[in-house]
Parts: C-alpha cells; structure tokens; sequence
C-alpha cells in the first residue's frame, strides 16, 4: 500500500513555488521535499490543516491511495 501526496500538481494549479508554499505553511522546503518525494512516514494533522488551508483543496487533493 502506498500513500501518493500531490502538492506538485495543486503547486503548478495554484500558480504557487515550493518557496512559497514553505514560508505560508511555516514547514521547512526540506519537508515538503519529504512529503512531495513520498518519502514520509506520517503528517501532523496541524500540517495537512495549513495545507489544505494556503492550497484551498480538501485532504483528498493532496493525498491518494494506492494498491500494491
């Protein structure tokens, strides 16, 4: 089971840089690196919260399930 993040596309659909993604959220560019590159193992409520709410998008936006 894989868990796929889509910030790069509501990134490119907001018309929005990594950059400036970083300083609205108040997440290191480091983590969203994580996040973007499937490589996290969790994320904090707090932070989907201040995504969802600089991206204007529900959870489902930015995450997706997928099936092995």
């Amino acid at each position: 089971m894989a868990i796929k993040v889509h910030i790069d596309r509501i990134l490119v659909e907001r018309k929005m840089s990594v950059t400036e993604l970083s300083e609205k959220v108040g997440i290191t560019m480091a983590n969203i690196s994580i996040l973007k590159n499937g490589k996290a193992k969790a994320i904090r409520f707090s932070t989907l919260e201040s995504l969802c709410k600089i991206l204007n998008c529900q959870p489902g936006d930015l995450l997706e399930y997928i099936e092995d």
